[in-house]
């Protein structure tokens, strides 16, 4: 038996597989993805298994969602070797006051989720549209949504409340903190890996999305992230923090909330700052003055919200980066633990180049008072866990 895990967006499906070995979820023996969904888009279905990877060009459908669904449904129950799936875990980006924990969908769990959709535009519209089309191919195997929110139910109200009146934060308006899969992953390995896991650690959820999070007794104290998944650190197409002035003098420009809501999500970050890409690569092959001020912007950004949420959590005993450009930006890993040399931060340069993300590494210096982790994180794997135990 296995659980297949979910994570659709608007452009791409992602998938991987997880068998059960005594109710206990292992790594994917297949995993994959499907881009091309948005409108216009050339879908092509790519996956590995067995060690094999394969691609398929999908045809030409009135409903790219539908068609790659159908094509998933072919793969997976047409070859006798792939472990039968009981359950559908999905990544929810948001669950909300209502969602401090993983849920089997219903009807009703769908419509109180997409009450939530203006927090998350960029994700929770789509990761629903996900649940829908799986439950519509494959009838007969649970839904599970696990929440990128869920792992901050432990934030106490001190860090999840803004300074707002009652009828406002009584609304559900407060911080919630996001990327919650990859967080309680991360802290799943460091507490097999290092004997400080359950002291004060800062992970570096730095990808697209990116994100910090301090934890003490390996449970949320601190985010950068809040109501939204706008806030806190520069993203590759999101602003992170900004003064809620500037979008007031925006009003008073005559700009909408579409406007503004594009601004935001989609022409900001990296992507907004440098004129060219958001994609840190990119920028760092380019070589130009502007990919230069993004990247700069991108590293002052992160090491300014470690010293801050380091002082909630009164010092730092482990570092950990993921995501794909924490795995993967051996450069961005050397400027921030430079910069965080007065906490006692200090990588070894020789094993911080050897850490490229394909597996579990301490990168820190054998005089280091902080330990460094390069922890490459596997959402999937955390929400096929909790599927399994909830099913």
């Amino acid at each position: 038996m296995a659980i297949l895990a979910v994570n659709a967006g608007s452009s791409s499906l992602k998938f991987s597989i997880h068998p059960l070995q005594g109710g206990v979820v292992q790594m994917s023996v297949l995993a994959g993805s499907i881009q091309g969904l948005e409108p216009g888009g050339a879908s092509v279905l790519d996956w590995t298994f067995q060690g094999q990877k394969q691609s398929r060009k999908l045809p030409v459908a009135v409903s790219a969602f539908d068609q790659a669904l159908s094509s998933l449904s072919d793969l997976l129950t047409h070859d006798a070797s792939i472990p039968e799936i009981q359950a559908i875990a999905h990544r929810v980006v948001h669950g909300g006051s209502e969602f401090s924990a993983s849920v089997v969908v219903t009807d009703e769990v769908l419509t109180q989720l997409a009450l939530l959709n203006s927090l998350a535009p960029l994700h929770q519209p789509h990761n629903l549209q996900g649940i829908r089309a799986f439950a519509k191919a494959f009838p007969a195997l649970p839904q599970v949504a696990c929440f990128d929110t869920a792992f901050h139910a432990s934030l106490v109200p001190v860090d999840y409340n803004f300074a707002l009146p009652p009828t406002v934060t009584d609304l559900g308006v407060r911080r919630y903190g996001f990327h919650g899969l990859s967080y309680q992953y991360v802290m799943g390995v460091l507490q097999q890996y290092s004997g400080r896991a359950n002291q004060r650690v800062l992970m570096a959820h730095l990808g697209n999305g990116a994100s910090l999070c301090g934890t003490l007794d390996g449970l949320s104290r601190a985010t950068t992230m809040g109501f939204s998944a706008l806030d806190g650190l520069m993203m590759g197409t999101r602003s992170g923090s900004l003064d809620a002035g500037v979008l007031l003098y925006l009003l008073e420009r005559g700009w909408d909330h579409d406007r503004l809501q594009t601004l935001l999500y989609k022409q900001s970050g990296l992507l907004g700052v440098s004129g060219i890409s958001a994609d840190m690569r990119r920028l760092r092959a380019d070589g130009s003055a502007d990919a230069a001020r993004a990247i700069d912007m991108f590293t002052y950004r992160v090491v300014r919200e470690a010293g801050a949420l380091v002082a909630c959590l009164g010092g730092l005993d482990v570092l950990a980066f993921s995501g794909g450009i924490g795995e993967h930006d051996a450069v961005l890993r050397a400027e921030v633990a430079e910069r965080l040399a007065w906490m006692g931060v200090q990588i070894d340069p020789a094993r911080n180049l050897q850490a490229t993300g394909d597996e579990i590494m301490a990168i820190h210096h054998l005089d280091s008072r902080v330990e460094v982790w390069v922890v490459p994180t596997d959402e999937g794997r955390v929400a096929a866990q909790e599927a399994a135990r909830l099913v």
